[in-house]
């Protein structure tokens, strides 16, 4: 009797922590910018103003609001509005860390390029996008390194979206910020002309 109650109470205990030890398995290692970012990307074609908290200060070009909901890992997250006559024009961006630890800066950026990268997001329209951007590595003398990312199979107002990391030393201490906006044209493209 007293070698069955043993055998039973190995057992449970056997169970119970094999369960305990294969659910701490399945929890995520730490929560992600991913889906506060998909958060601000579902809110673009709004101009983020359903993102868009207290006023924070206004300029002549532009307009600076708090971000309404707290961005994971952010230090601050800000929208600016820009002053224009013909449209809208809004971005967003997050402070993600403030060291003087060059090589914590460059973890932080590649643990966000990481995150970013391929990240999946179903906009209202019922279409899916996929994130892309080339990694480069931070370099201490380069003082500054930016990954842009767009979406791969984008048209129209979303193939103007981008999401871009940054990297960049500021007297006595590295940034790295988290930025989404709307770019109008790429570099080498010419706008339009005036007759």
């Amino acid at each position: 009797m007293k070698k069955s109650v043993k055998v039973l109470v190995i057992i449970t205990m056997t169970l119970f922590f094999g369960n305990a030890a294969q659910s701490q398995l399945k929890l995520p290692v730490t929560n992600g910018i991913a889906p506060d970012i998909k958060k601000v990307i579902q809110d673009y074609p709004n101009h983020f103003s359903n993102l868009q908290g207290e006023l924070i200060i206004q300029q002549a070009q532009s307009t600076d609001y708090e971000c309404n909901f707290k961005v994971n890992g952010a230090e601050q997250a800000s929208i600016t509005q820009y002053t224009s006559t013909k449209k809208i024009i809004s971005s967003w961006q997050a402070l993600m860390l403030t060291t003087d630890d060059f090589e914590e800066a460059k973890k932080k950026f590649k643990s966000l390029f990481s995150q970013l990268n391929n990240l999946t997001v179903k906009m209202e329209n019922t279409n899916t996008y996929h994130l892309k951007g080339k990694y480069e590595a931070p370099a201490e003398e380069k003082k500054f390194t930016s990954v842009i990312f767009s979406f791969e199979s984008g048209s129209g107002e979303i193939k103007k979206l981008k999401v871009e990391i940054v990297m960049l030393y500021e007297p006595m201490e590295w940034k790295v910020k988290v930025l989404v906006y709307d770019k109008e044209r790429e570099d080498d493209e010419r706008g339009p002309t005036r007759d």
